[in-house]
């Protein structure tokens, strides 16, 4: 959402303050959330690394999915969440990772200490403008931003029909450009058409992954539940468990921080 759509449903303070209460959605559930939540395609980190980089921020990282490409791929990583039970489950699996509590727009980290700076599945979540002065802050001269979505691919029709029933309100419309500020130019986009294996059971688990189902009711939540056992089990005809190829579309955009 712009900084113009925020004032147009009341202002960026109120902004603000609904960012940080569907943020909030996902302070507790780190393992849940590790289990069910998608990786990420090596692809996109190829696509997006500059050349000869040693440092990366990842920045709300949540239990490391993308920190992991970033490690094998031999960076010195630090990840920044702000919350806890995440970074519990990233210490778990990533004990050579610097974990720290903090957030986009104050990380906490030392300035032109970081080559590449990763935001992965959390840009909608921060407040652009002010990430985008931390980010510059902490990266060197000619550093890199990169932010990462994944996104259920809805140009697969059963795959939208299933996206409106958990309510995936982070599909982006065609057009979508993330914003950035001033301290970056050259911002470019990448794309990685992939499928995740996963049970149905596990795609209902993935439902309640997400912050629709997550600050809902209880009845709203059962409603959301049985729509989706429905659709999978009666309408495509899947039986429980059975492995489903989940198709997604990887947007990744990468913009450079102006010297």
């Amino acid at each position: 959402m712009s900084r113009h759509s925020a004032a147009r449903i009341g202002g960026p303070k109120l902004h603000a303050r609904r960012r940080e209460e569907l943020g909030l959605s996902f302070q507790d559930g780190g393992e849940h959330y590790d289990r069910v939540r998608p990786g990420y395609p090596e692809d996109s980190v190829a696509w997006l690394l500059p050349a000869g980089a040693r440092t990366a921020a990842d920045v709300g990282a949540g239990t490391g999915k993308f920190t992991r490409l970033l490690v094998s791929r031999g960076l010195s990583v630090s990840a920044i969440d702000p919350s806890a039970d995440m970074l519990t489950q990233l210490r778990a699996t990533l004990p050579e990772v610097v974990a720290l509590e903090g957030t986009a727009e104050a990380t906490g980290l030392p300035e032109k200490a970081f080559d590449v700076v990763t935001v992965a599945q959390a840009w909608h979540w921060c407040d652009p403008l002010a990430s985008s002065t931390e980010a510059a802050r902490i990266l060197v001269p000619g550093g890199t931003l990169a932010l990462i979505w994944n996104q259920l691919d809805t140009s697969v029709a059963w795959v939208h029909r299933l996206s409106r029933i958990m309510h995936a309100g982070d599909v982006h419309k065609p057009g979508f450009r993330p914003v950035v500020g001033p301290e970056f130019t050259g911002l470019e986009r990448h794309l990685t058409h992939w499928d995740d294996p996963l049970t149905t059971l596990d795609v209902i688990e993935l439902a309640k992954s997400r912050s629709y189902y997550l600050r809902a009711h209880d009845l709203t939540r059962d409603k959301v539940v049985a729509n989706l056992d429905w659709y999978l089990h009666e309408h495509l005809g899947h039986a429980p468990g059975s492995i489903v190829q989940l198709p997604y579309v990887t947007q990744t955009w990468k913009a450079i921080k102006v010297a």
